[in-house]
This record gives structure tokens, sequence and C-alpha cells, in this order.
């Protein structure tokens, strides 16, 4: 079983492959049912459009949301295709770790001109081995 650290590198360099062949400016479904691909090709196992269901006070919602893609059931990754990421993608994100207690996620916006400015990793209470300044959503000591 491969770590997530090198899960979320190899969804990463795919994920540049990708866009420097693809160029910017499709729609998200492209990116992802590539991405898909080239991750299943690779050996990982990969769920796209992954349904979650959530209980709220005693209700119960089947299907709430979807997971974009979910690699070796550990990793989610949000595929975005927008001229550049705000703050709404990451805390959806993250509102999709909490409550699918998954401990990382890539949001990943292939829109950009590049994507080095498109690209976050998040965690959920996981303590990763990559540099700090990857992890959005890291608190400083």
């Amino acid at each position: 079983m491969k770590s997530i650290d090198q899960i979320s590198g190899d969804v990463l360099d795919l994920s540049i492959h990708i866009h420097r062949e693809l160029g910017p400016g499709l729609l998200e479904s492209v990116y992802e049912t590539v991405l898909a691909a080239k991750l299943a090709a690779s050996g990982y196992m990969v769920e796209r459009q992954r349904a979650v269901d959530i209980v709220f006070e005693d209700l119960h919602f089947p299907a709430a949301f979807r997971i974009d893609l979910l690699v070796d059931e550990r990793v989610l990754v949000e595929v975005k295709s927008v001229e550049r990421l705000n703050a709404a993608h990451a805390k959806q994100l993250l509102t999709y770790l909490r409550l699918t207690k998954q401990p990382l996620g890539l949001l990943i916006n292939f829109g950009g001109a590049t994507l080095k400015e498109g690209f976050k990793r998040l965690v959920n209470d996981y303590h990763p081995s990559a540099s700090q300044r990857l992890c959005a959503n890291q608190i400083s000591s």
C-alpha cells in the first residue's frame, strides 16, 4: 500500500502532465475523467463522483454531496477549472474531509495558465511529511 504522501505526489505529477498536454479552459469533467483514467492506469483504485450521505441531528440526507475523485479510499481530489481558486473552494474541501473523516484532500485547478498556483494540499488530523508551506490549513506554532 502506497503512503498518502506518495499518492498525493503521483496525483500532482499526473495533474501537471495533463495540464501541460490539454491546457486550461476545458470543463472540470474532462480533467476529472482524464485524471481518473491516468491514476487507474498507474495502479490506483479510483472512484469518480462518489456520493456521500450526511446525518445531521438524527436526519439522514442520502447523497448530500459528491466527491470528484477518491483515490485508494484515502485521498479526496476536488477538481476545478476556474480562473483562480478562492477561499470557498478550500473550505468546501475541508468540510468534505471532516465529514468523510478522510486524512488528505487535494484541490486542483486546471483553469489557470499553470498548475503551480492552482494546487492546494489540505489535511484533516494528518501529520504529513511534506513541507508545511504545502499544507494550507496548518496552524503555525
